[in-house]
């Protein structure tokens, strides 16, 4: 039997309301950028956080506004990142909410109902939405990493042989672009050679990860005069590339976010340290002086 709601629970209650209709709107938002399946899957969705935000509104007797800014700012998001990773940042708080909503039980029927839904929600975003950008994250992976380990190394090796951060700087670019070009033909290769219906669009994610990452890391030794300021914020602009990847992987894939980082972080700045040694060795063998 239906208990009486206690007065605390109230606002509770009007906060689920004015989430529902926030992910109302949005999902329609979603649903109006998007195309086939997607677009009847956001749909259902849209029309499902509706009818949970009437449920809501049945027990407060009270029409709550949406969270403009919210809708806003998540359908930038969308836009810029993609659709998958804007809905897999919106719904990282239903764990949180179904606790939340299980309080309620005994006092709200339908509240059992509404936890079921958001559960499936949550799959069916998983196993039915399809976006294109998503199936080339592996070749994403590739460039960034190899233009982390690679690039940094180099940088790192250079700055301190050659102590002048514009020569260093063109060596960057140089060979960034050097390198793009080929890790992007080896990856249409690769893919051309397995199979794949698009070898071109793989090659392409590769070739522009590695291209983005190169002018962060290289980008310092154009500001800066001094070497070792240029090369400290090279490296701020490492961790920050791998911090922000990571990040990206962990929400879309569900990857584990401390692993998958202390993974990367490892591996490129270990290379930049030892390219460091290799830089300070080759300037003393070597007596370059620029």
């Amino acid at each position: 039997m239906e208990k009486d709601i206690p007065s605390e629970f109230y606002k509770k209650i009007l906060q689920f309301q004015k989430n529902e209709i926030t992910e109302h709107i949005f999902y329609k938002k979603l649903s109006n950028m998007a195309k086939g399946e997607n677009k009847n899957i956001l749909e259902k969705i849209s029309k499902e956080e509706l009818a949970h935000y009437n449920v809501w509104k049945k027990y407060t007797k009270k029409d709550v506004g949406p969270n403009r800014f919210k809708v806003f700012i998540y359908t930038i998001i969308s836009r810029i990142m993609g659709i998958t990773f804007a809905i897999k940042l919106m719904e990282g708080g239903e764990e949180d909410a179904q606790k939340a909503y299980r309080s309620l039980t005994g006092y709200v029927e339908e509240v059992e109902h509404i936890i079921k839904q958001e559960v499936e929600h949550e799959n069916a975003l998983i196993d039915m939405i399809n976006e294109e950008k998503l199936d080339y994250i592996g070749s994403m992976v590739l460039g960034l990493n190899d233009a982390l380990v690679e690039i940094t190394g180099t940088i790192a090796g250079l700055t301190f042989a050659l102590r002048n951060t514009k020569l260093v700087g063109l060596a960057g670019v140089i060979t960034g672009i050097a390198a793009s070009l080929s890790m992007a033909s080896s990856e249409y290769l690769s893919r051309k050679h397995e199979g794949d219906k698009k070898p071109l669009k793989g090659s392409f994610y590769t070739g522009l990860a590695y291209i983005f990452t190169v002018f962060l890391i290289v980008l310092p030794y154009f500001v800066f005069r001094l070497y070792y300021v240029a090369f400290s914020f090279t490296l701020v602009s490492a961790l920050l590339v791998i911090y922000l990847f990571t990040f990206f992987v962990s929400v879309v894939k569900g990857a584990n976010f401390k692993k998958t980082f202390l993974e990367m972080f490892s591996i490129s700045f270990g290379v930049a340290l030892l390219s460091f040694f290799i830089g300070i060795l080759a300037r003393m063998l070597i007596g370059v002086d620029v």
